[in-house]
This record gives C-alpha cells, sequence and structure tokens, in this order.
C-alpha cells in the first residue's frame, strides 16, 4: 500500500486525526493548533491556542472538545475562542491530555501523560455531559489509541510504553470495563493511535517504526502494512470510504533525521480497500 503524502510537512507532533463533516480535523500538540483540511476544495485553516492541544473531538452541540494541557475545554471553530470545561481534579500542571475518542453513547474516553513520560503518572478517564471525569484505567504511562468493536462490547486501548493493545469488556449503560488482557504486541515500534475497520481489525499507528500496522484482534495476526517516509507514525483514521488518513511527527528528530525525512510532521493518506464506521461525536 502506498500512502500518498497530502499536507503538513514541517508540524512538531500532528496527532488524532478525525474525519468530520468532509473535512478532516487535527491537533499539532507542541505547536498548539488545531488543523482542518477539505480535500474537495483544498482549503486549510488552523486556529492556535496557548496550551497543547492533545486532541480535538466533534460534538453534537457543533463545537470541539479538545485536551489542554490538563484540562478539558470547549473550542468554537467559528469564533476561535477556547472555554475551559472541565478538569480532573488529580492532575497537576505537569502532566496533559493525550489521545481521546466518544464510545458508542457519545462520552468521552481521554487519557493523560506526565509531560517527562515518567511511569505510571497517567490515568484513563470517561467524560459525560455532566462533566464529570470518571477514572477508568491508572498507572498510565503513554495513554493512547482507543476504539470499540462493532457490537460495543470490546473497548482497544493502548498504553504506548508497554507495545501492547489490550482489550476489555465494556459495558454500555454504565461505562465500566473488566477483563483487561492482551490482544496483540508489537516489536517493530511504539504502538501510538488507531483505528478500528468495518471487519474489526485495528490499524496502528508505530512511532518509531515507519508504518502503519493492521492486526486481528482476534487472533493477535499481522495482517498489512503501510509504510511511510517518516519514522514517528502518530495516528490515523478512516475517511468517509477506504481512505485511511494518517498523522506523523518530527518532534524528536536532529537536524540530519529532518534532512532526511522532509515529510515528517505531515498527513498522509491510503486506500486500504474497507472503511471504516464514522466518528462518534461527544452527546451534549
Amino acid at each position: 500500500m502506498n500512502a500518498e503524502y497530502v499536507i503538513g510537512a514541517g508540524a512538531m507532533l500532528s496527532e488524532g486525526p478525525v474525519w468530520w463533516q468532509r473535512s478532516l480535523l487535527w491537533v499539532d500538540i507542541e505547536r498548539r493548533r488545531i488543523h482542518r483540511w477539505t480535500p474537495s476544495t483544498e482549503k486549510h485553516e488552523h486556529w492556535e491556542f496557548p496550551h497543547r492541544l492533545g486532541f480535538v473531538i466533534p460534538s453534537t452541540r457543533g463545537d470541539c472538545i479538545v485536551g489542554a494541557d490538563a484540562t478539558l475545554a470547549r473550542v468554537d471553530l467559528g469564533s476561535g475562542r477556547l472555554t475551559p470545561w472541565t478538569r480532573p481534579a488529580s492532575e497537576p500542571d505537569s502532566h496533559r491530555f493525550n489521545d481521546a475518542k466518544c464510545d458508542p453513547a457519545g462520552r468521552l474516553w481521554a487519557g493523560t501523560l506526565a509531560l517527562s513520560e515518567a511511569p505510571e503518572l497517567g490515568t484513563l478517564y470517561v467524560v459525560g455531559p455532566d462533566a464529570v471525569p470518571m477514572p477508568r484505567v491508572s498507572k498510565v504511562t503513554i495513554s493512547n489509541g482507543l476504539a470499540w468493536s462493532s457490537d460495543g462490547r470490546t473497548l482497544y486501548y493502548i498504553d504506548s510504553a508497554t507495545r501492547r493493545v489490550d482489550a476489555f469488556d465494556f459495558d454500555f449503560v454504565t461505562a465500566s470495563i473488566a477483563n483487561r488482557r492482551t490482544v496483540i504486541r508489537f516489536e517493530d515500534g511504539l504502538p501510538d493511535g488507531m483505528a478500528i475497520d468495518d471487519a474489526g481489525n485495528l490499524w496502528v499507528a508505530l512511532w518509531g517504526g515507519w508504518k502503519v500496522a493492521c492486526h486481528d484482534p482476534r487472533t493477535g495476526r499481522r495482517l498489512a502494512e503501510v509504510p511511510l517516509p517518516v519514522e514517528a507514525v502518530t495516528s490515523c483514521c478512516f475517511g468517509d470510504d477506504d481512505t485511511l488518513w494518517i498523522t506523523t511527527a518530527s518532534r524528536d528528530l536532529d537536524a540530519a533525521s529532518r534532512a532526511a525525512q522532509p515529510l515528517a510532521g505531515g498527513v498522509f493518506r491510503v486506500q486500504v480497500g474497507i472503511g471504516g464506521p464514522a466518528v462518534v461525536p461527544f452527546a451534549s
């Protein structure tokens, strides 16, 4: 599968792609920006904020939920205004939110990490319309990819430092999880963001791995790879068809590596022959 470069080379830490209303949203965490690119018009917009932005998730209200350092905030892309919304009481200023997604009921699942990336200081939370963050997984090092099975009974989750994808039994009514087990292990990079396709397979971005890898979580078997000309592959999402959108980073590259990877930080796309479920907006 040959990925096509689209836009954004030179970004520091492009992350969290979301396909929404025929446009791609993503963040550059370290440059504190939300980006939006509309393929039909090739219009590229971005908004800058005073916080590191770990993710951007659309809501049913018409705005977006973002992780703004250790606070969850709402952003109106029409005005560019950011309004603090809620914050876990236990999260210090030395932490920030990282990856996030909404479950099938529209509740936000968002995880934190220490800025130093010191081990086991982060937490995965679930937040509903009541704006109360409820911890679900503790002792997390780098909270990352999330996905739900099509029947809504399984949550897949990545703490990158473990080099694993773990699965939990998921209760749709209570948003509780149980029976944690490992379904995929990696030796060729750190698993970062991920997307699930319509067949239930997981497409996992590999930081340091130069690729996105597709695995069957029921067997752990690798089914396909999408090679990238960039070492730090950060996340992926499905568009309206069989297009997989992929984000990358340049943050940790030295001068020689930047010269060798001129597209680092950019967004790529590739047709993978299968689609994935539409993004679930935050229900509010």
